[in-house]
């Protein structure tokens, strides 16, 4: 599981010209899902999400979590995160999850990461259009087959 993770001053998500979901202060994620992802991957990823402190304290230090600021969390599916690029010009997706799959995964990924912070979400599979005003800008990556021990 990959989750490329903005910190954001404000995010929303479109389908149509029409906006679907939107938050103040907190995170937008876009998180791509591959076949071999677990429960161990969504609960490891869960956890380094609303714990990870990156957002400013008094002093101006990253010592505050999403939880600590009381932020929301604007959740979008990215298969395209999966995307390999070593041959040719045009990426290949084999790695990213069957659709079926990766649904599921993501709608579980959101629903328990909601039970800590207020999320909201993208459709999956559709043509979305997100916009964000970076606060930072702060961007990391959490691959869940790299930082797990």
């Amino acid at each position: 599981m990959k989750t490329v993770i903005q910190r954001v001053k404000e995010a929303s998500v479109s389908i149509d010209g029409k906006v679907i979901n939107q938050i103040g202060p907190g995170l937008l994620l876009l998180v791509g899902i591959e076949d071999a992802d677990t429960e161990v991957d969504l609960d490891y990823s869960i956890r380094k999400i609303s714990q990870m402190r990156i957002f400013s304290d008094e002093v101006g230090k990253m010592n505050r979590s999403i939880q600590d600021i009381q932020g929301e969390i604007l959740s979008i599916s990215q298969f395209t995160l999966y995307a390999n690029t070593k041959k040719g010009n045009r990426p290949s997706f084999t790695r990213a999850g069957q659709p079926d799959f990766a649904r599921q995964m993501y709608l579980k990924f959101d629903e328990k990461l909601n039970e800590i912070v207020p999320t909201k979400a993208g459709k999956f599979g559709a043509d979305m259009a997100v916009s964000l005003v970076n606060d930072g800008p702060v961007t990391i990556i959490l691959d869940t087959k790299e930082g797990q021990a």
